[in-house]
């Protein structure tokens, strides 16, 4: 009998997901990590760790299964937490939600669960696993979730084949609805909880407070760009090389503090993401300010009027090789090699479609249409169907 370790959350996924297990015959056994201990950031009473970990421990008694917790908050401040300071203070935009999958679920709890004897660990992600083989070799394809409303596949775009071959994901073919009508049927204390929000593990966490416990603030000038401003109205000079022009297009716009007026005072740069419309507390202008650049160097934050201001659009990026990661590495492409695929720079966003050129340093992701608010820091991943072939890093 296969032994298999769920990460059991507290919540209703991975409730459903160790009962799935259970039913199709595996030797189950439900852990629950512990990645946080300072409550001090976390607001009130929002899904603390520890209402989490009961409501865990009540569902594998429920099942009758095995439980344990697991502390990891020392690798989890070490691989994540810290990795987001780090990044905000570079002035990029982390996402700990796809790190913590890479890192902390399918590395250190990976680990813990096969030195208990498991066989595979399970999640109660919405997404899918099949394998192919291919001249001879056993591949791993990571396949969108069933339920287009909750695919979770973008979130593990960083998994390697050796992490998915030791994988399960039981509610991936399931719609939402269904897993919770599972978990109504077997009585499960967690059917009608809602789906938690806010930082892995952490429960919602006040980011410019967890934020400023490394990062001093320092108030700097918000400063509005308008609309007209002539940098927009780029022409397309004729291009000596494909480089040329992939360079061009991903090369984003760069301000000076001349370009516009200022508007309002910030408490720091790097407190603020490209496309935020919250936390500007700039009042008086006919549409809202978004954020359309920040300047972590010299504490500026550039704003434009609107959801369609052309500073917040952009027709590619780039990704250096260091950031680049495919999940088929039998697809990687090599230097001057094309792909078309359908891409996403930030989860639940539509996929569109893009072309891939592989060139010396990394890969420009050249899209279709002009994408809004490409964040340096956060991940694209790429899709052929509905299958997630690759991601990186927008540099």
């Amino acid at each position: 009998m296969k032994r298999v370790i769920v990460g059991l959350s507290g919540g209703v996924d991975s409730s459903v997901a160790a009962y799935l297990l259970k039913e199709q015959g595996y030797e189950v056994i439900g852990l629950f990590m512990k990645n946080w201990h300072d409550d001090s950031v976390t607001i009130s009473d929002e899904c603390p760790w520890l209402d989490d970990s009961n409501d865990a421990l009540l569902v594998a008694e429920k099942l009758g299964i095995p439980f344990q917790t697991v502390d990891l908050s020392e690798e989890y401040k070490e691989r994540i937490v810290d990795y987001m300071f780090n990044e905000y203070e570079k002035g990029r935009t982390p996402n700990p939600d796809v790190l913590c999958n890479r890192e902390i679920k399918f590395d250190v709890f990976l680990k813990i669960a096969l030195s208990l004897g498991a066989d595979y660990v399970a999640t109660g992600h919405y997404c899918r696993k099949d394998t192919i083989i291919k001249e001879g070799r056993e591949i791993h394809r990571l396949l969108a979730g069933k339920d287009p409303n909750k695919d979770q596949s973008y979130f593990l775009c960083q998994l390697s084949q050796d992490q998915l071959a030791k994988t399960l994901f039981p509610v991936g073919e399931l719609l939402k609805p269904e897993v919770r009508e599972i978990a109504k049927q077997q009585d499960l204390v967690t059917a009608d909880k809602k789906d938690s929000q806010g930082l892995c593990f952490i429960g919602k966490v006040r980011l410019p407070e967890f934020l400023q416990q490394k990062l001093q603030p320092k108030q700097g000038d918000i400063i509005e760009i308008p609309a007209t401003e002539e940098i927009y109205n780029k022409t397309f000079p004729k291009f000596n090389s494909k480089r040329e022009e992939l360079a061009f297009l991903s090369s984003k716009y760069t301000y000076d503090i001349n370009d516009g007026k200022v508007v309002g005072k910030h408490q720091g740069a790097h407190y603020y993401t490209k496309g935020q419309r919250k936390g500007l507390a700039v009042g008086g202008t006919p549409e809202p300010l978004f954020v359309i650049e920040t300047d972590v160097k010299t504490n500026v934050i550039y704003t434009g009027q609107g959801k369609s201001h052309p500073g917040l659009y952009r027709k590619a990026l780039f990704i250096s090789n260091e950031e680049l990661h495919w999940v088929r590495e039998d697809l990687k492409l090599d230097v001057d090699e094309e792909l078309t695929v359908m891409a996403r720079i930030r989860y639940r966003q539509p996929l569109d479609k893009a072309t891939l050129y592989q060139v010396d340093s990394g890969m420009y992701v050249v899209f279709e249409n002009d994408q809004s608010a490409i964040t340096e820091g956060q991940f694209v991943a790429w899709y052929i169907e509905d299958e997630l072939v690759g991601s990186g890093v927008i540099s």
